[in-house]
């Protein structure tokens, strides 16, 4: 399989900039996996879809504001800092910019020195390690001059910094929202649970690889970057017994999937349990925990394009995503949905 076996042609006015005012008027396009048949809906009739007995998976993953503007403090010159995940302590791997011009024990300096980072480590592709230096609670100074860290296709500011949060957001740790969730609204959650549906969170703490593009020819060379998950021993039994008994798992997310799967290919079941994982999902994968998906549209050519392509055969997929640009669906993070069924 080569990369350009996931391409499609998207106009770029489809990519949306901002969010709807209200998250689950956003659109649904219903796919049915085994036949490629397609319903156009809207996102709060997902419930219809939903049946009593189903477990519905969510990653509670909360977003950082990790992107950081600041300035050498040698040379004043302009630095981005984006935060990927905690090493130890107050080091943290980063994504930076310029990143030749960072080498290791360059200080760089934010909000005029509440914030201060020495590099300590020089990677590959802008990585650097930098511990930081400031007064206070660390997330706390983060919340004061840190950014949402949008991805590079939205070019529009984000008024409202918690549309970039799910309402159920929790555990802090993602460089980057797991968008299907985006969706979801209290009430709408809570009509799921009226409905006898049981909803289930677990974390993954969404990592570099949401940025990275796939830079080789053949999908299989591809390497996926590791992130963190966790999952607790109250929702393995929940998804156990569902299994068990036959009920539907239905994952809200690339990222929950990506959890669930990883989980079942190293223990063969679900149990309690924390790690790390650089699962890739690509056609001619195996589903082992799940059975439908929520998720929103994805890029041409990128690992999830791949995963949804794994769980409804590529040509459905390409297809769909064919009909949703015919429909003028909205495309990635603030876009619509689509329900694998």
């Amino acid at each position: 399989m080569t990369v350009e076996d996931f391409d499609y042609e998207l106009p770029s006015e489809l990519i949306a900039q901002t969010p709807l005012k209200e998250r689950d008027q956003s659109r649904l396009m219903v796919l049915d996996k085994n036949t490629g048949e397609i319903e156009h809906k809207h996102f709060k009739d997902i419930i219809s879809y939903l049946e009593p007995g189903d477990v519905l998976v969510l990653n509670d993953t909360k977003v950082l504001p990790a992107r950081l503007y600041g300035e050498k403090e040698d040379t004043k010159a302009l630095i981005e800092v984006l935060l990927l995940q905690n090493l130890e302590g107050d080091t943290w791997e980063c994504l930076t910019k310029p990143a030749r011009r960072i080498k290791v024990g360059t200080v760089v300096s934010f909000g005029d020195g509440k914030l201060r980072a020495k590099c300590v480590f020089v990677g590959e592709d802008g990585i650097r390690h930098f511990t930081f230096c400031y007064e206070g609670i660390f997330l706390e100074v983060l919340e004061e001059l840190g950014t949402m860290p949008l991805p590079p296709y939205i070019h529009e500011q984000l008024e409202d910094q918690s549309r970039y949060q799910t309402v159920y957001a929790k555990e802090v740790g993602s460089a980057a929202a797991p968008t299907a969730g985006l969706h979801f609204t209290k009430e709408l959650l809570q009509e799921i649970e009226n409905k006898g549906v049981h909803i289930a969170y677990i974390t993954l703490h969404v990592g570099l690889g949401t940025f990275r593009p796939v830079n080789v020819d053949k999908v299989e060379d591809h390497e996926m970057h590791s992130e963190f998950y966790h999952m607790s021993k109250e929702v393995a039994e929940l998804l156990t017994k569902a299994k068990k008994e036959g009920r539907r798992i239905i994952s809200v997310g690339t990222t929950s999937t990506r959890t669930l799967e990883a989980i079942m290919n190293l223990y063969h079941e679900f149990r309690e349990c924390s790690g790390w994982t650089n699962i890739f999902i690509y056609p001619g994968y195996q589903f082992q925990a799940i059975d439908a998906l929520i998720t929103n549209f994805h890029l041409p050519k990128s690992t999830l394009v791949m995963l949804v392509s794994a769980l409804a055969g590529r040509e459905h997929i390409l297809h769909a995503y064919q009909v949703a640009v015919q429909e003028k669906y909205r495309f990635f993070s603030f876009g619509d949905a689509m329900f694998i069924k």
